[in-house]
């Protein structure tokens, strides 16, 4: 793998690259999204915002899980450039979304709703970069076809694994299918917002749920990964999340029958 790439005294991060054509994507589907939902919202503001809100919430959520290799070395892994978390980004950016939306005076689930597309791809997209740095987010050993080596990784291995980050990346662009789609007929139908961005939690955790099993990450609490607990939440979040969405949307449409009447 190529952890960076020079040209010519200039060295780039693969990895700082394919976050910046996450965000990239990113910004294409949010824009798209906003203008389909008509909202006025920025989506340069949005991006910049949450993907900051994001990377630090990732660097942060990530030493907070190795606490005593952070406390050894604070400064090189402060200021490295892998060592990323999926739960503390979307922490970091539902923090920022909740500010933005309230800024922007638009409805905090509508927002999500119409950014989580968005979020779903620029994740898989920005994973990429971890499997051409070889920063050790890559599987378990495996003889399949299509099994990876890693020797010149950030973390190297000269055994074949699962390149992760590849399943990662094909989950993320179904997800990100699946939600627009259900965005649409949200819209059509005139569904109470928060449908989609539950969708999000529960889908996405459900995806990091089961790679997590080939992953080489370390077990903790019931014999699973520090990842495997957070989508955990993730899901059960999106599923009572989808439950109030719809008493609420039930309702709504209850009171609106009856001022009809």
């Amino acid at each position: 793998m190529h952890p960076f790439i020079e040209l010519g005294s200039l060295r780039l991060s693969t990895y700082g690259l394919m976050v910046a054509a996450g965000l990239a994507g990113s910004f294409l589907l949010l824009q798209t999204d906003l203008r389909r939902r008509k909202l006025k919202a920025s989506p340069e503001t949005i991006i910049a915002i949450t993907a900051l809100a994001g990377i630090v919430g990732a660097k942060l959520y990530h030493l907070l899980e190795n606490p005593s290799e952070f406390l050894a070395t604070p400064w090189p892994l402060l200021l490295s450039a892998t060592g990323y978390a999926w739960f503390g980004a979307l922490m970091g950016g539902f923090i920022a979304f909740t500010l933005l939306a309230r800024h922007s005076r638009i409805d905090i689930l509508l927002l999500l709703d119409a950014a989580s597309p968005a979020a779903a791809a620029g994740y898989g997209i920005g994973r990429i970069g971890c499997l051409l740095s070889g920063d050790g987010d890559y599987g378990k050993p495996t003889s399949l076809p299509w099994g990876m080596s890693f020797p010149q990784g950030v973390v190297p291995t000269t055994v074949r694994v699962h390149p992760t980050p590849i399943y990662e990346l094909a989950g993320a662009l179904v997800i990100a299918g699946m939600l627009w789609r259900i965005g649409s007929r949200a819209i059509a139908s005139g569904r109470a917002a928060g449908t989609v961005f539950a969708w999000y939690l529960i889908l996405t955790g459900v995806a990091r749920f089961l790679v997590e099993f080939i992953r080489i990450n370390p077990r903790s609490f019931l014999g699973m990964t520090n990842a495997q607990s957070a989508s955990i939440l993730s899901a059960i979040s999106g599923t009572l999340l989808l439950w109030a969405v719809s008493r609420r949307g039930l309702v709504e449409s209850t009171d609106s029958s009856a001022d009809r009447s």
